[in-house]
């Protein structure tokens, strides 16, 4: 039976078109160059290389120059929300009525996780955020970033369904046996590992739904 609704937070909850993820990654560029001295040519080749390896910035960064996490979050999530976000009635109205548990499952921090709810007018629906900091900067899609998450809830993966805009992410979620979902407006992604597809976020009710009457005993 379905227990849980895990969810990515940036560029799945709310719209990809909105620019936030884009200026984030400019304020990556901006700190590996300002606090790093790394020249800007490399800066984008690096960050490739980084995300192959390690699947976020922040651990190669941590690795490779030992940073503080601490600064880097604070630095890359240092923007005015309010000028890429607004609240979501649809959205909120969405999460109140699907009958799941509701969680953030995130690689950034909890405290922009939740700036970016409060702003999104979703907050209440979460009854946790599962962040890097809790996952003790073990990050998506490392295997154990599940395990982690899904000891934190107490549920089995097929108990979950999990939501990201990352293929990359879904496939370590998909192996594990979690019900995945692809948010993606068609601009990126190629849907691997993905058990479904969907543009935007309020679409995801009628798959909830669907896989809640299936679970249903006959």
């Amino acid at each position: 039976m379905l227990r849980y609704l895990m969810l990515d937070l940036d560029n799945t909850l709310y719209s990809q078109s909105c620019g936030l993820w884009e200026a984030i990654g400019r304020r990556i560029d901006l700190y590996m160059m300002e606090r790093l001295g790394i020249h800007h040519s490399e800066v984008s080749v690096q960050r490739d290389r980084y995300m192959n390896e390690f699947g976020t910035t922040l651990n190669a960064l941590r690795h490779y120059y030992g940073v503080d996490p601490d600064d880097f979050l604070t630095f890359v999530h240092d923007l005015p929300l309010a000028n890429y976000l607004a609240r979501e009635p649809a959205l909120d109205a969405m999460l109140a009525r699907l009958r799941v548990g509701k969680v953030i499952f995130t690689n950034a921090d909890a405290l922009h996780a939740r700036r970016v709810l409060a702003r999104l007018g979703v907050a209440h629906h979460f009854e946790r955020i599962i962040d890097i900091r809790t996952l003790e900067f073990v990050n998506k899609p490392d295997r154990r970033a599940y395990l982690r998450a899904l000891q934190l809830v107490g549920a089995y993966p097929q108990e979950c369904i999990f939501v990201d805009d990352c293929s990359a992410n879904l496939v370590a979620a998909r192996s594990l046996g979690m019900i995945t979902v692809l948010v993606c407006d068609g601009s990126a992604g190629d849907g691997a590992g993905a058990d479904y597809h969907i543009r935007a976020i309020c679409e995801l009710e009628e798959i909830v739904n669907a896989l809640l009457r299936r679970s249903l005993p006959a």
